[in-house]
This record gives C-alpha cells, sequence and structure tokens, in this order.
C-alpha cells in the first residue's frame, strides 16, 4: 500500500495544484466567502480524520453554552436524509450522523442541525433561532464558502500535518500552506504529561505565524462506562470485546492497557455501516465495550445490557482558562 501511494505521487501534486488555485480564488475574492452577523467558529483539519473534531467541539460548548445561544452544525456524515436537518434526541443515527446525535444528547439544551451545504445550514439556523450568539462549524476547514469569524484547526501529536503529504501519497486535503487560514492551532491526543520541551519541540515543528496561537490537549477518559441503563466503574469492567469504528483508536487502546485490560479488539473503518453479519459477530459477544460514536450507530442494534461505551474529554494543557478568555476577546 506503502509503495503505491508513492507511485501516485503525481496525482498527488496535480489535486494539490487544484486545491492551491481554489484557495487562491478565495483569498483574492475572486470566489465568494458569505460573513454572517454573528460570530461563526470553524473547527477542522488539514487531513482526512482522526485528528479529534468532536471532542474539540464538545470543549468548545462547555466552554460557551452557559453564557451564550449556541447551535453546532455539521454535515451529517453518511445520513440517509437530505438537505437541511435540526437534530432531536431520538432521531437515529441514519438519519442525522453519529456525531450530530452525540452532541445533542449530551447538550440537549443547546441547537444540533445538519447539512452539506453550510450557507443554507446558517440561513436556516438564523431563521429558525434568530436569538443565536454562535454557531460552531464541525469539519468544516476546506468549506470555503463561509467566512468564519475564527477558525480552530486541529493535527495530533503523533501525526503533525507537518510530517505529511497531500493525498493520494498522504493523508492531506491541501497542502500544509492551508494552515495560515487558522488563528488557533492545536495539537490533540498529546500525553497528560507533556513536558514544556516537548511543547517547545512541537512549536518548532509546527512553526505557528506570529497571530496564531498554539495550545495543547489530551484525552480525558471516564472513571465509568456507560449502556443505556447501566453506568459501571471502568476498573471493574472485565471481560469484553473492544469495537471501534473511528480513524484512530490507538489513544483509547493505549488507556485500555495501561489498566491492564484484556480484550480482543474488532476495528471496523471509520463511520463504518455495521451489516447484518457485522451484527450477527458482535452478538454472539457477551460484553461490547466501544466510543460514544459508535455506540450511537450500534444501540438500537444490540442487547442493552451488552453494550456499553467509554466517556471522553477534551482539556487544555497547562493553561485551560486560556481558550474561554481568547474565544471571548475573539469573537464578543
Amino acid at each position: 500500500m506503502k509503495l503505491l501511494r508513492y507511485l501516485l505521487f503525481p496525482f498527488s501534486v496535480l489535486y494539490g495544484c487544484i486545491m492551491s488555485m481554489r484557495n487562491f480564488l478565495y483569498n483574492t475574492n475572486l470566489l465568494q466567502s458569505k460573513a454572517y452577523p454573528l460570530p461563526v467558529i470553524c473547527v477542522g483539519n488539514l487531513s482526512t480524520g482522526g485528528t479529534g473534531k468532536s471532542p474539540m467541539i464538545e470543549l468548545l460548548v462547555r466552554t460557551l453554552k452557559d453564557k451564550y445561544q449556541l447551535a453546532t452544525l455539521s454535515r451529517g456524515y453518511k445520513r440517509t436524509t437530505d438537505g437541511f436537518l435540526e437534530v432531536q434526541s431520538h432521531y437515529t443515527s441514519s438519519e442525522v450522523g453519529d456525531e450530530p446525535l452525540q452532541f445533542k444528547i449530551n447538550f440537549p439544551e443547546i441547537t444540533v442541525a445538519v447539512d452539506a451545504n453550510r450557507q443554507r445550514g446558517i440561513s436556516e439556523l438564523l431563521k429558525k433561532h434568530p436569538q443565536l450568539d454562535l454557531i460552531l462549524l464541525d469539519d468544516a476547514f476546506q468549506h470555503r464558502k463561509v467566512k468564519p469569524s475564527l477558525s480552530i484547526l486541529l493535527t495530533t501529536y503523533n501525526d503533525l500535518y507537518t510530517r505529511d503529504f497531500i493525498l493520494p501519497t498522504g493523508n492531506l486535503r491541501e497542502f500544509q500552506t492551508g494552515a495560515r487560514r487558522a488563528q488557533l492551532i492545536i495539537v490533540t491526543k498529546c500525553p497528560a504529561t507533556l513536558s514544556k520541551g516537548e511543547q517547545n519541540n512541537l512549536r518548532h515543528q509546527l512553526k505557528p505565524k506570529p497571530y496564531q496561537h498554539l495550545l495543547f490537549s489530551a484525552i480525558l477518559y471516564s472513571d465509568f462506562v456507560i449502556s443505556k441503563t447501566e453506568r459501571e466503574k471502568l476498573a471493574s469492567f472485565n471481560d469484553f470485546t473492544l469495537v471501534t469504528g473511528i480513524a484512530n483508536p490507538e489513544p483509547l487502546l493505549s488507556h485500555l492497557k495501561l489498566l491492564d485490560k484484556n480484550f480482543e479488539h474488532i476495528q471496523f473503518s471509520d463511520h463504518h455501516e455495521f451489516s447484518e453479519s457485522d451484527l450477527e459477530l458482535l452478538q454472539k459477544k457477551p460484553k461490547l465495550l466501544t466510543t460514544q460514536k459508535d455506540f450511537m450507530r450500534l444501540k438500537s442494534k444490540l442487547k442493552t445490557d451488552q453494550l456499553f461505551y467509554v466517556p471522553i474529554e477534551t482539556q487544555i494543557l497547562n493553561q485551560p482558562e486560556f481558550l474561554k478568555t481568547y474565544l471571548e476577546e475573539a469573537l464578543f
């Protein structure tokens, strides 16, 4: 596979040039980006998935929801519906996408919507909820038709975009120079004990511009696992099969191994649609542990007492209060 990707290098250069031309047209206003009368925060990445966008959206929601009326807008990846749809907690993941459904269930008090057309989605949100103070765009860094008030670029600790190349040879959606559009760069999935020296090394590799702030974040795992009806301590949760359908399960695997858990791991691709044969395999397992995103897709298809997930949160390292202060000063 690696050899094939290297052989596709000329296609990477061609694709990168097309993306660069597109960005040039937007940067010079030959293609128009639409601005809005309220703050719009774009959260995204340069690579193809696995940087922790959903936990970052949830961190932003927790940071701002008590003071501001906010909404999230996602495209609703792999949903069976079309157009604009406001998410309700009784919807299924197939109707609205697993991540938007997770946002609504975790934060029922906020507005959650899906629309692949971000301009239309924002217009519908403003029409239905004129009292909104803020809109969070999920996975929208390359959606140049909307002019965000603030762009947050995520890159993972073990896979910085500066070490990667554009598709299909690498995993980048555009050249590394696209990072210049971000005002805030966050290195995600760092060790919780990340030292100042390691931070300085990462800063040297990323070389943020003078106008860019660089933060570091880590995943915080809950001490409990949750099913539809039960809550159990992770420390006493044993003899399970781990099921993942996310881009990068390695941090979760490492966490479980640190807890000396012995488990079988059944791995699927990101946003995997579970087939009948997949479900037949999983139904044979007495106890399953998964991520909350996968739980959204599996909870209606497996027994209530069989399926559990471990909640996670993203936390900013060293200066957790900086994010709130920065957002409020930059946007309001």
